[in-house]
């Protein structure tokens, strides 16, 4: 008899990753994705992730310090436990964010949606995007039905550039010419 699979594990987030050591009382350096830095600091639970190696820990505490953050996790009391967690990736439940206002999104929700312009042509799906400052820029990389092999930077400006992103399409539906 076959054991019944177990129920499907929430999808997760990675909202940052353990870059190296704070001192000899076992704080961790951590580079955080969330706006503002602290943000990942709101989770009292985070779940650790490297290559197939997962631990969960407890948050203690927390400091901005210059672009990382100096971390105290439970049970993690000096420099040689919290060398062993370097390189870890820092992941939440998506489900635990918070509600966005109707028409925004999520960078994670983004990835991965076909990206059509108002001739229907798919320019490819969002890879990743970046923070350049003075917005968002979509990194849109070719996929199945792509008009070329070009990848291509598109700005995420809503109502300029971005007309509509429908998640249950996997569509953004952008204003660009195929040319740019």
């Amino acid at each position: 008899m076959a054991n019944a699979p177990g129920p499907a594990e929430a999808p997760r987030v990675v909202l940052g990753k353990i870059v190296s050591v704070h001192g000899v009382r076992g704080a961790v350096k951590v580079y955080s994705h969330t706006d503002p830095l602290d943000n990942v600091l709101d989770y009292a639970e985070w779940t650790l992730n490297r290559g197939s190696e997962q631990r969960t820990v407890s948050v203690l505490g927390g400091r901005v310090q210059g672009r990382v953050l100096v971390v105290n996790l439970k049970g993690i009391d000096d420099r040689n436990k919290a060398e062993e967690l370097i390189n870890f990736e820092i992941s939440v439940a998506a489900d635990t964010l918070p509600e966005l206002d109707e028409g925004d999104f999520y960078w994670h929700q983004l990835e991965g949606l076909k990206v059509v312009n108002l001739q229907g042509q798919v320019l490819g799906a969002v890879a990743h995007l970046l923070e350049t400052g003075s917005n968002d820029v979509m990194v849109v990389k070719p996929c199945a039905g792509s008009i070329d092999q070009r990848e291509r930077l598109l700005p995420y400006l809503p109502g300029q550039f971005v007309v509509q992103v429908d998640l249950e399409t996997k569509v953004i539906q952008v204003d660009w010419d195929a040319e740019f």
